[in-house]
């Protein structure tokens, strides 16, 4: 007599049952990830529209900033300068503010921002030569 502990009993009529399944199929995770790369295309745009906007408002701001810290120079010098260091202002990371012009009576600024171009931003005070695109004292412009 032979021992048929270890086999399985088939019972007539149904089929073996097989290991439940696991895990995600090819189709499913290719559509996940076709998915995700549409939400990635129309992300990405707003993103870098949303980043162009704040580097311009950057320059725009440290403009104003340099306006403020010019004007306190003044006061305690009766004079305006060239040297952005002397006046403790200190720019927004990757801009560039560049005094063009300055003297007892006026001076003109600049700002850039290499990651914002073609945007670029000036402004003059008193009667210092007007740097484009800026044409009112006092009022800063870009392009």
């Amino acid at each position: 007599m032979k021992c048929h502990s270890h086999q399985r009993t088939r019972i007539p009529g149904r089929l073996p049952m097989r290991a439940s399944r696991r895990g995600f199929t090819l189709i499913e995770l290719l559509i996940v990830v076709v998915i995700i790369g549409i939400l990635a295309a129309i992300a990405v745009p707003k993103f870098q529209s949303t980043k162009g906007k704040a580097y311009y408002a950057g320059m725009r701001s440290d403009l104003h900033n340099l306006l403020t810290a010019q004007e306190g120079y003044f006061y305690d010098h009766t004079t305006y300068t060239a040297a952005v260091d002397s006046l403790q202002f200190k720019p927004t990371r990757g801009d560039s503010v560049v005094i063009v012009e300055a003297t007892a009576t006026g001076w003109a600024a600049t700002s850039q921002n290499p990651l914002s171009y073609p945007h670029f931003c000036a402004l003059f005070m008193g009667t210092a030569t007007p740097v484009s695109p800026a044409t009112v004292s006092g009022v800063v412009a870009c392009n």
